[in-house]
């Protein structure tokens, strides 16, 4: 039987997360309170079609990304799956496609996602543009290497002051840091503050923190505390889901209220940058755990704009010739502005390996010692370093 890709009616929305969820443990699919946890603009679900069955589906939400000197519109890629019945068919090439054009049609310079299957997304034009990691660390090793005094108020807040406090502590470091993408208010209550039952997975409810000061919120904190208790002593985690500061003596008072928690063994973080400030700020790195995997997966929708979009750190000139067999509009010379010209090329490189480096989580360099990258020109691999340079690594501080 023929399969048919189009984009899902509204009616259809839990039919169409049913493959994904599939792979969650519910071969039913969500239900209604699952589902508003997937905040999908409409027109923005697609879904692969069998005898009038839906079989797979593809979502994608409506960001606007942080890159080296502002926000840029990006599709972020979600729910992507596939039934097991229709496996091999080439029905997720057919859905990102869909997909692509579509963030093109609108004007979504990028397109974003957190990769299940790494393996899989490098064909349709994705690079691995940031890692992150997850930390655990003893309660007896979690000392810094010098006093922190918060001149201001810390203080546990519900979730609806939550709403009013924390978006503006994020929107501060989402300014300032690639990889990160606005939240709106519906995003904040169904997904960042949200606390069904069946998120948990065993553990305590959320807490929320705030951190003041002249009654300004400067940082906050979003954790579980876990108790256990054996053999006399406790056994417990602070599991932290969120905690960010607006500045370096914010970030650093909102993670010493964290690891000072009582009552608890050990203290775990899953999503952290590469570059957090623990690692310097902690007396005795080597208790942290400090695991590393990857990140966020950048896509070129349309390289010239992308290009246009982002700030360089030097003035330099540069011509990257880019082949994008997947999105063939994108194939061409195009220089630092994102124009496209007829100029000798300095550099030629898919467009998967332009997303690698694109927020500056990794560097021509890199591609060049992984063979990813022609160098034409002599020096031209330097030049580009020097071009897109960050002082901070990407972060994305949560999967979607």
């Amino acid at each position: 039987m023929t399969v048919e890709i189009r984009t899902a009616e509204p009616a259809e929305r839990l039919d169409a997360l049913r493959p994904i969820w599939h792979y969650f443990g519910s071969p039913a699919g969500p239900n209604e309170e699952r589902a508003a946890g997937m905040p999908l603009p409409e027109g923005r679900l697609h879904v692969a079609t069998e005898d009038g069955a839906i079989v797979a589906g593809a979502g994608a939400f409506e960001f606007d990304l942080t890159v080296p000197d502002g926000p840029v519109a990006t599709a972020g890629v979600t729910v992507v799956g596939v039934l097991p019945t229709h496996r091999r068919r080439g029905i997720v090439r057919e859905l990102m496609s869909a997909q692509l054009k579509d963030a093109h049609a609108r004007g979504e310079a990028l397109a974003a996602l957190w990769a299940s299957e790494g393996g899989l997304y490098g064909r349709f034009g994705f690079g691995l543009a940031s890692v992150c990691a997850d930390a655990e660390i003893p309660k007896g090793h979690t000392a810094f290497n010098r006093t922190v005094d918060w001149p201001g108020t810390t203080r546990l807040v519900t979730a609806d002051e939550a709403l009013e406090l924390f978006p503006p502590v994020y929107d501060r470091v989402a300014a300032a840091t690639p990889g990160m993408f606005s939240r709106t208010e519906e995003w904040w209550k169904t997904r960042t503050l949200a606390d069904a039952e069946w998120r948990r997975a065993g553990g305590g409810e959320l807490a929320f923190a705030v951190l003041e000061h002249a009654g300004d919120p400067e940082a906050y904190a979003v954790y579980r505390l876990n108790f256990s208790y054996a053999d006399g002593v406790p056994t417990g985690t602070t599991h932290v889901v969120e905690a960010m500061g607006a500045t370096p003596a914010a970030t650093a008072a909102v993670w010493r209220y964290l690891l000072d928690i009582d009552w608890m063994a050990k203290i775990e973080a899953e999503l952290l940058p590469v570059d957090h400030p623990l690692l310097l700020l902690l007396l005795e790195q080597n208790w942290m755990r400090f695991r590393v995997g990857d990140g966020l997966w950048i896509r070129p929708v349309d390289v010239g704009a992308a290009l246009a979009a982002r700030a360089y750190a030097d003035d330099g000139d540069l011509v990257l010739e880019v082949s994008d067999a997947f999105c063939p509009w994108n194939d061409g010379r195009y220089a630092r502005d994102g124009s496209r010209t007829t100029a000798a090329s300095d550099l030629r490189l898919s467009v998967d390996a332009l997303g690698c480096v694109y927020l500056g989580g990794f560097t021509f360099s890199d591609l060049l010692r992984a063979g990813r990258v022609e160098e034409v020109k002599n020096g031209a691999v330097a030049r580009a370093d020097a071009l897109f340079r960050t002082d901070r690594k990407p972060w994305c501080p949560e999967i979607f």
